[in-house]
């Protein structure tokens, strides 16, 4: 699928901000399945200085700064896309029990695995929970295939937690998600990655868009306009494997990744540092189109 996405922010507010210092990765990467054609950065008012770099993780990142009075700071980012071929990944790695890719995970010392081994460990917004490793426990028996597993575990999120998008916020905790069952794909995507890491499996988060308004004859997607997140589960041998909890699939052409670390403080698409005083209002809006495939 090709799509144009549009991805505006704007920050309004009281008093004018005499200096701001910001960080956004609201580009999306190029990998198997994706391919980022063009990717157009605006901001108003004109930045000072502004430079573009790879993180860790090999997101995009691109560092402004504003060095005089503003009212008002926008931020438009414009994309072409091109995402095909991940229906691939429902074949990957059918057979492999999951105890067999932990057991790979922590005794081969080959470096693709030495690397993959931070998705193991707990990070900032994914503490390590003994209740989420009891959940997971109930889809990953014995000798069960890896991918069966996290599918079993992926469904189960689906029909236990609701999606409320006025119940949590960014600095909501994970265990007030666990305790009333409810968030938004930002949660359902650390609850799955914190299920797995509890057994000792490597799971990072991902962030991007998903088609929530698609051609008539395709069901909609749960999801906020304004961006979407999921979760991977690394399969030696073989890489990652996504999962959408949010919508209980292996997301399909209709995902497209922006970014990908170990939870979402590694992927916040916009934040910085102003110098000012007062409050302000946040608008976001994400235009994903459809358009006609190339030759």
């Amino acid at each position: 699928m090709n799509y144009k996405i549009t991805h505006k922010t704007e920050y309004s507010y009281t008093h004018p901000v005499n200096l701001c210092y910001n960080e956004a990765r609201l580009t999306p990467r190029d990998f198997m399945y994706q391919q980022c054609s063009e990717s157009k950065f605006t901001v108003e008012p004109e930045p000072k200085e502004c430079r573009e770099r790879q993180d860790f993780f090999g997101n995009t990142v691109y560092y402004f700064i504003i060095q005089k009075p503003h009212n008002q700071l926008t931020v438009t980012v414009t994309s072409h896309v091109d995402v095909k071929g991940r229906e691939r990944q429902r074949s990957f790695a059918e057979h492999l029990a999951w105890e067999e890719a932990h057991q790979e995970l922590h005794t081969d010392s080959n470096p693709e695995i030495l690397e993959i081994r931070q998705y193991i460990l707990y990070s900032s917004m994914i503490p390590l929970m003994p209740e989420l490793r009891t959940y997971a426990e109930k889809s990953f028996t014995k000798g069960r295939p890896l991918l069966e597993a996290v599918e079993e575990l992926t469904t189960r999120l689906y029909a236990d937690f609701t999606y409320d998008p006025d119940f949590t916020t960014i600095a909501t905790p994970l265990e007030d998600v666990i305790k009333y069952r409810r968030g938004v794909c930002q949660d359902f995507a650390h609850l799955g990655i914190g299920c797995l890491r509890a057994l000792g499996l490597a799971a990072r988060y991902v962030s991007g868009y998903i088609e929530t308004d698609p051609p008539s004859d395709q069901e909609p997607l749960e999801g906020a306009d304004a961006s979407h997140a999921w979760f991977s589960v690394y399969l030696p041998q073989l890489g990652w494997v996504d999962f959408d909890p949010t919508n209980n699939q292996i997301p399909t052409d209709q995902h497209i990744t922006v970014a990908w670390g170990r939870d979402y403080a590694d992927v916040t698409p916009l934040k910085g540092v102003v110098y000012g005083s007062g409050t302000h209002e946040l608008s976001v809006s994400v235009d994903c189109e459809r358009m006609p495939d190339s030759e």
